[in-house]
């Protein structure tokens, strides 16, 4: 286990989320000797009612090469290495230091050795106002402090830098309805099983998705030209999130009105252009 990072003032959020993820990385320590799989940015064949498909359609029209990119709660550091694979000068960071440690033996085992990865919480990001083009939030900020990570993101790009988020979204009504006692103690524990085919999925203690009023701070960094997709109406919440018939009545169903999406859909997509 990687010791000796600096957690000098870190919230007990913050605490509570570097111990989980500390026993996260000590638990998926194999995937050190995993390949960073690249199918979602070399296959031809798309796949537009996927949010993370659809997301990488987007990054790749960005045209990441020879922009900065700057990817906080990296993870095992599989989008930092795609997009240094399509010619981005990436910087990623995480708050866990043996969860960067595998990042790091992955991007060199991946022949992208050159990406700086770096201990950091997202909500206190070391890097230079004004220093990157675009910055990548992947399903990170249900686990942080959103208002001061979105100011550090706005803070460290560019003026009319990008900002692509690809995250788990709730409308605040939905959220108090799987809050509720039938919910959480009854109906939830039955459907943990069947959709995430585990008994114990990746949540966190202090995680919060996006909800509306999240989304309308996101909306105020950013350009009037943000844009918005919602994907997961029913996928992955209350059926797996490969049953491949519920894909294209979900698509039929949040296309016919943005309101649909706001209010039922489990995952957003937001990009936008930066304010200053």
């Amino acid at each position: 286990m990687m010791t000796g990072a600096n957690d000098g003032g870190f919230t007990e959020r913050q605490r509570r989320e570097l111990d989980y993820h500390q026993a996260f990385a000590e638990r998926h320590r194999a995937k050190i000797a995993q390949p960073v799989l690249m199918d979602v940015i070399e296959d031809a064949a798309r796949r537009p009612w996927h949010g993370y498909w659809s997301t990488y359609d987007v990054l790749i029209a960005f045209a990441p090469l020879g922009k900065r990119v700057l990817v906080p709660g990296c993870g095992f550091g599989d989008d930092a290495i795609r997009l240094a694979h399509l010619g981005a000068e990436v910087c990623a960071s995480d708050l866990s230091p043996d969860i960067v440690e595998i990042a790091r033996h992955r991007a060199a085992a991946a022949g992208a050795p050159n990406i700086r990865f770096d201990v950091l919480p997202a909500e206190r990001i070391d890097y230079p106002d004004d220093s990157f083009d675009l910055v990548f939030f992947n399903d990170i900020l249900h686990h942080v402090d959103i208002p001061m990570t979105l100011a550090e993101a706005r803070r460290v790009l560019r003026p009319g830098g990008t900002l692509i988020a690809n995250e788990l979204y709730t409308h605040s009504v939905m959220q108090s309805v799987r809050e509720s006692r039938f919910v959480r103690n009854v109906l939830y524990p039955r459907l943990v099983r069947f959709v995430y085919n585990t008994n114990k999925p990746y949540i966190t203690e202090d995680e919060h998705k996006l909800d509306e009023r999240e989304l309308a701070m996101l909306r105020d960094i950013l350009g009037p030209d943000t844009r918005t997709r919602y994907f997961q109406l029913l996928a992955g919440r209350v059926v797996p999130s490969w049953w491949p018939r519920l894909a294209s009545v979900q698509r039929c169903l949040l296309n016919l009105s943005d309101g649909i999406g706001r209010r039922l859909a489990g995952r957003i997509l937001v990009v936008g252009t930066i304010r200053k």
